[in-house]
């Protein structure tokens, strides 16, 4: 099978908006795209056909999760993580970059790799570019990303530097190291919130021609006017034919923003992890669906929705699946978050491709109430906060 590769269609005049199509071996995915995260070869709560049915072409799977558990042998073994997990459309895998070094102290770091300790179990485990590339290319995936040093959103400029340059040379020894030819393997600029680094980054990485770039190391709790200069900045330097990847960016607002500086494919957990909280997507911002006025509501939660939650059920009845503490609330509020988010995509699309992005990203954005920024920096914070703790007990 050829390798996957992309397609720009067409651009926005009046921005950087863009459509254009993903070819992989499982199938054309439209950009711009979302991608559901199922790190470790499952969307929480949904089966691989109800991802299909709310409109998701592409899956994002997390290596780090699937090394540890169950094992990329296994997975082989089973005949590559497509097969393994049920799902025929296209996969991208993470390094699991991003995990190892969310780590904080269970692991170090040197120019040749990392050691971590297992969030497991506490095992410990040695990463290096080489083999990051071999887990991907056994598991199947369509696009594989190299090892990334992602520091955290506190690091001073000299430690930035540092991991920057570090990804640099690994992602080199990537790109030395693939074998497969039906896979697409990404590079992931760095640098921080600093402009100069990110120029830096993003020169260094094209000169070695990926055939696709993820823009990494944002959305870490920075305010989001850093997150847009940072991002303009990148995507003004990464090549026009050659997607880009926002990394880890997923809540609708800022998709919308995202697409108006050029980005062609995200990923995030928002939109399943929030439905599990009951935080349901409309088109006016975020609903509580725990509150009280939804337990009289004979309406759905959106009734301009055309999901199988909305078309099946009340808002008073999701409501009372929550209150209940009922395993059936998680999976129809994932079913709406996702489906939400693909017909969201649908319609950035139509308006890229209809030459109208400009007047319906103004529509959105008047439309929609974003949460508080401060609201969601402490959230953000508390997430991570909890996945670190979480992580260093075996």
């Amino acid at each position: 099978m050829d390798k996957p590769h992309f397609r720009l269609i067409k651009t926005c005049p009046e921005s950087q908006a863009r459509a254009g199509e993903l070819i992989t071996p499982h199938g054309l995915v439209m950009t711009p795209a979302f991608l559901p995260v199922g790190s470790q070869g499952a969307v929480k709560t949904l089966t691989p056909e109800e991802v299909r049915v709310v409109g998701a072409g592409m899956l994002l799977a997390n290596t780090y999760h699937l090394y540890l558990r169950p094992g990329i042998a296994t997975i082989e073994k089973m005949g590559g993580l497509h097969k393994f997990m049920g799902w025929d459309g296209a996969i991208l895998t993470d390094s699991g970059g991003y995990q190892v070094f969310s780590l904080a102290s269970l692991r170090q770091v040197g120019d040749e790799g990392v050691v971590f300790q297992s969030h497991i179990d506490g095992s410990r485990h040695f990463l290096t570019p080489e083999s990051v590339v071999q887990f991907q290319e056994a598991l199947g995936a369509d696009i594989i990303m190299v090892l990334d040093e992602c520091p955290g959103i506190d690091a001073g400029r000299e430690e930035v530097a540092r991991a920057m340059t570090r990804t640099h040379l690994w992602a080199a020894r990537c790109q030395r190291a693939q074998k497969r030819e039906n896979q697409a393997l990404y590079a992931i600029v760095q640098g921080g919130i600093f402009p100069e680094l990110r120029r830096q980054s993003a020169e260094h990485l094209t000169s070695l021609d990926f055939p696709g770039y993820g823009i990494g190391g944002l959305s870490l709790g920075e305010p989001k006017k850093v997150t847009w200069a940072i991002t303009e900045e990148t995507v003004s330097l990464l090549p026009q034919s050659k997607p880009r990847y926002l990394m880890g960016v997923g809540s609708p607002e800022d998709i919308v923003e995202g697409v108006a500086r050029g980005v062609d494919i995200f990923d995030c957990a928002l939109p399943t992890r929030i439905a599990r909280n009951g935080a349901l997507f409309t088109g006016q911002g975020r609903r509580n669906i725990h509150n009280s006025l939804y337990g009289g509501m004979e309406l759905p939660v959106d009734p301009d929705c055309d999901c199988y939650t909305c078309r099946t059920y009340s808002a008073a009845y999701v409501h009372h699946l929550f209150k209940s503490g009922e395993l059936l609330a998680y999976r129809l509020a994932t079913i709406h978050n996702l489906r939400y988010i693909s017909n969201l995509m649908r319609r950035i699309r139509k308006a890229i491709l209809g030459g109208t992005f400009t007047s319906f990203r103004a529509d959105f954005l008047a439309n929609y109430q974003p949460t508080d920024e401060q609201v969601r920096l402490e959230q953000k914070q508390r997430w991570l906060g909890a996945r670190r703790t979480s992580r260093r007990q075996p």
